[in-house]
């Protein structure tokens, strides 16, 4: 292997960590936000917008977690 092949193996690998980081900040906002919907304001449709958005919250962690973990298989294998 050249030393451009393996740069290029680096930066795929820290763009697919990258991409996991930035699931998991979106999931984290989305959960954030739906726990202050429901604990801050007393408004019947601001609560109903929170309780959708914590499961979102954690479907998008799970769904970031499945494709990094698929991407990261990948990887390794196009390596050997």
């Amino acid at each position: 292997m050249i030393l451009r092949d393996i740069l290029a193996e680096n930066r795929t690998t820290l763009a697919n960590e990258r991409t996991l980081l930035a699931y998991m900040r979106t999931a984290l906002t989305m959960f954030v936000a739906g726990v202050t919907f429901i604990r801050f304001f007393g408004y019947l449709l601001t609560e109903i917008i929170g309780w959708i958005l914590i499961p979102l919250g954690i479907i998008t962690m799970i769904r970031g977690m499945i494709s990094y973990r698929k991407m990261k298989r990948l990887i390794k294998k196009e390596e050997r």
